[in-house]
């Protein structure tokens, strides 16, 4: 997938950023001193992006050559870091990790990873935590991201991929409702894939906000359902109920591919159209009409979807929410129809392969659970160990974060792909657990906020400079390639584990470092479980560019298995076919109100930034285009707390304080403030955010909080 012209040198690959994975084509010149410094980017023919890019996307090549990159191993010396060899710095981590399990047990070592590793890279993450250092303690940052609808999906249809169809399903589609999801910031081209049901004025936005994608619905005639922030889950039993009680039910459907209703109705028949109104702020004609919307376009046959994404998920009980969005799905009957459909927008670049093989505290390869006897017993066979030496089901991530430094918990913990300083909840208290560990360890190619709190940084590849696999948010298997040669100092985490490997007396064959291999070694840990790999190779993918999973390899001589690009147009990967309602009950927010903190404060993207900004941030074009870190909120809002427009302010919740400039916006709701969450120091979102759990997906309550605004000078 290489072209030369002359010295210019271009490879396919595509975007680091988030789940969309737009193609793109990197093209280099062979003659320049530093080829990596003369990269530039343009965006390819591809399903998901139709040659486009959002403005990440474009200066994605800043990245190659940004002057914060990290060269050498880094050891705490006091307050400062210095400069150290591999070898040195590879004997310090390991003789640590021996020093914590000698004194406290193999549970004392923690690993946590994250949602843009490759797939070979959080496969053997999960190997190596399990195998050469014994440790339960695995998670990482996708528990924070995609957890509520993963389990949600698995509970109602046995499985869990983000779209259960290729995204360009939707291109046609006259009806789109999207439960907390601004895609028009975070994907802005999954936007064109909505064209058709905007323009038919088919497109409907939940959210608390009037984000951009709620305006694009609003321009094309479609409803913007401007949601009390933590209440979605009443607003679908509502929407629910109007379906059933309405005449908008597929009986057909719901007899022949569904079980449970029985179950369900109950709880649904308590939601009549004024209680949910008067419980959600949405008034009954526009609930009404979105129901209408939906259950028509089903009816006509010309294309009707529901999407959820993280303004529906993180919290408390969003997978019950989740559930209770899938009712309402399930109701009209639009999962596993083709040109219907329900499915989940995945963030991170590989959040969706990132969960399906091992570094999550839970599963196995192939997205097998590690407390089921026959999947340790596969997996153990392909990695040549006992069964027995597995150990079983950790602590979920922030669970693990918790536990830093405490009795019984975390002593020394390796950080991959993350940035905890700042993303996860309740910031200031992770803080101070990480301040708490024997060790810290941080791989990183810039020095984030986590990285800059370690004892020993180690400074890896950046996505260019590596090669490998990741899964797109619809199953889509993708390659990347190596684009320009790393510069010299960094390296694969791929042979960072094998070298810790060996430092932990493993065999160094038994962790490869060559990505092709570590993916062979995948594809067959993987085979016949829910992610089923096994029938994906490096050269289908070159030759082809991706293939949907479930791909069972069909064995030699056998013409291949084309891959799945939609699911349950058959039967759903349920023990008897039938998707699954769901009998939840909503219980309300998970934080009350009160005088001291009367405003909900909900958290969310910028167009410009990603994630916790730490690549970002570093983009001149990107930083200035974001601006500084600000609070959205009503103008009469912010003049009851005393402010105007540009004024400093600061939000106090239970937990914390954060900074932010006045944004004043007549759109929003009185009752509600909004916050980007990619800013540092004093300017953390985090450090307000709940970190109460949900029972069955044990995600935090990031979207929600209640908080206080006043003042800061």
């Amino acid at each position: 997938m290489k072209t030369s012209t002359t010295n210019l040198i271009s490879t396919a690959t595509h975007c680091p950023y988030c789940g969309l994975q737009c193609a793109m084509k990197i093209t280099r010149d062979d003659r320049a001193a530093v080829p990596a410094r003369s990269a530039t980017v343009e965006g390819r023919q591809f399903p998901t992006n139709r040659g486009g890019l959002c403005q990440k996307g474009w200066t994605s090549a800043e990245l190659l050559r940004n002057p914060d990159r990290i060269l050498t191993p880094l050891l705490r010396r006091g307050s400062r870091f210095e400069s150290v060899s591999w070898e040195a710095a590879l004997d310090y981590i390991a003789a640590g990790f021996q020093d914590a399990q000698r004194v406290n047990g193999a549970d004392a070592v923690g690993m946590f990873g994250g949602g843009g590793l490759t797939n070979e890279k959080a496969y053997m993450l999960g190997k190596f935590t399990r195998v050469a250092l014994g440790t339960s303690n695995i998670d990482y940052n996708g528990r924070w991201c995609m957890s509520s609808a993963a389990a949600a999906g698995i509970r109602s249809f046995g499985v869990d991929r983000g779209l259960p169809f290729p995204v360009t399903d939707l291109t046609g589609a006259k009806a789109i409702l999207i439960f907390g999801g601004n895609v028009a910031e975070t994907m802005p081209p999954f936007v064109g894939h909505l064209s058709a049901a905007a323009n038919a004025g088919g497109l409907i936005v939940v959210d608390p906000r009037r984000t951009a994608t709620a305006m694009r619905a609003e321009e094309g005639g479609g409803l913007h359902l401007q949601v009390q922030p933590g209440t979605d889950m009443a607003l679908a039993l509502g929407m629910a109920h109007i379906a059933i009680t309405e005449g908008h039910i597929d009986r057909t459907y719901v007899d022949t591919r569904t079980k449970g209703y029985d179950e369900y109705w109950p709880e649904v028949a308590q939601w009549d159209p004024s209680r949910t109104e008067r419980v959600t702020g949405v008034p009954v004609a526009q609930i009404r009409r979105a129901v209408e919307i939906l259950a028509h376009a089903k009816r006509d046959e010309v294309g009707s979807f529901i999407l959820t994404a993280r303004g529906a998920e993180q919290h408390a009980n969003g997978t019950d929410t989740v559930s209770a969005i899938i009712g309402l799905a399930l109701l009209l009957g639009l999962p596993g129809n083709r040109g219907s459909g329900y499915g989940c927008i995945t963030g991170q670049g590989n959040g969706q392969g990132g969960r399906e093989h091992g570094q999550k505290a839970d599963q196995l390869p192939g997205y097998r659970k590690i407390n089921d006897p026959a999947a340790r017993a596969h997996v153990a066979e392909v990695w040549g160990v006992d069964p027995d030496s597995l150990p079983g089901v950790g602590k979920s991530a922030y669970e693990l974060l918790d536990s830093l430094g405490q009795p019984g918990g975390v002593k020394a913990l390796m950080v991959h792909g993350s940035n905890i300083a700042l993303s996860a909840p309740n910031a200031g208290h992770i803080v101070d657990r990480l301040r708490s560990l024997d060790m810290l360890v941080v791989c990183d190619f810039v020095m984030s906020e986590t990285a800059a709190m370690a004892d020993v940084v180690l400074p890896v590849l950046q996505w260019a400079e590596e090669e490998g696999t990741l899964t797109s948010l619809e199953g889509r298997v993708l390659r990347r390639r190596r684009a320009v040669a790393a510069p010299e100092g960094p390296r694969s985490e791929l042979e960072v584990w094998q070298e810790l490997a060996v430092r932990l007396n493993q065999p160094a064959h038994r962790f490869p470092t060559e990505p092709q291999v570590v993916f062979d070694e995948l594809r067959r840990a993987s085979k016949g479980g829910i992610a089923d790999y096994s029938g994906v190779t490096y050269q289908r993918l070159d030759d082809g560019e991706a293939v949907h999973w479930p791909c069972p390899d069909t064995g030699e001589g056998n013409t291949p298995h084309p891959g799945t690009p939609r699911l349950f147009l058959d039967a759903f990967a349920t023990s008897d076919g039938r998707a699954a309602f769901v009998s939840i009950a909503y219980g309300g927010q998970t934080e009350p109100l009160d005088n001291e903190f009367p405003l909900l404060a909900i958290t969310g993207r910028v167009l410009a930034h990603y994630q916790s900004g730490a690549q970002t941030r570093r983009i001149r074009e990107l930083s200035d285009a974001a601006g500084e870190m600000f609070v959205q909120a009503h103008p009469d809002t912010a003049e009851r707390c005393g402010l105007r427009n540009g004024d400093l302010a600061q939000l106090v919740s239970r937990r914390g304080t954060t900074q932010a400039r006045v944004h004043c916006d007549e759109t929003m709701r009185l009752d509600t403030v909004f916050i980007p969450f990619h800013y540092p120091d004093a300017e953390r979102a985090n450090l307000i955010t709940n970190p109460a759990l949900d029972p069955t997906s044990r995600m935090p309550e990031f979207k929600v909080s209640a908080v206080r605004l006043e003042n800061a000078t």
